[in-house]
């Protein structure tokens, strides 16, 4: 199945199996799990509303650390890419670009990561979606989490 033209306003990605189906059905367990303890009040009913936190807190953090990792691993392609890429004068400021400067930057084509990254760090520009806006050629991201 071919992937649909990415883009600023579309590239978030949403997988609805994780986002609605996992993330509501441990939502409802736990709403149940409070009626429960209200309705009746014991050890196990606490237990139950204590696991079923328990489990909206994993779910977070799942996606919260595949997001870190795969940051990291961004934030090492673009650093080699922009060696590559950025003219002489301008690589010794690779170390200056925040982690999500370079996040932000990854969707830059080859051909305008150059003057990306200069205005990036000549405007001090920090906040990602407006880096993100500043992007003419947009290249699609579909290896992500």
């Amino acid at each position: 199945m071919a992937e649909p033209r990415q883009s600023l306003q579309n590239h978030a990605r949403i997988i609805p199996a994780y986002h609605y189906f996992i993330f509501g059905a441990f939502s409802i367990n736990l709403v149940q799990s409070i009626m429960r303890l209200i309705g009746a009040p014991s050890f196990a009913t606490m237990s139950g509303v204590l696991t079923a936190a328990a489990l909206i807190v994993l779910t977070l953090y799942a996606r919260v650390f595949a997001l870190k990792a795969q940051d990291r691993v961004i934030r090492l392609e673009m650093r080699l890419r922009m060696k590559e890429l950025l003219p002489p004068a301008l690589q010794p400021r690779i170390s200056e670009f925040t982690p999500g400067q370079l996040v932000a930057m990854r969707f830059a084509s080859d051909a305008e990561l150059p003057d990306l990254a200069r205005q990036v760090l000549d405007g001090n520009v920090q906040d990602k979606k407006a880096i993100k806006g500043m992007i003419k050629d947009w290249q699609a991201d579909f290896l992500r989490v």
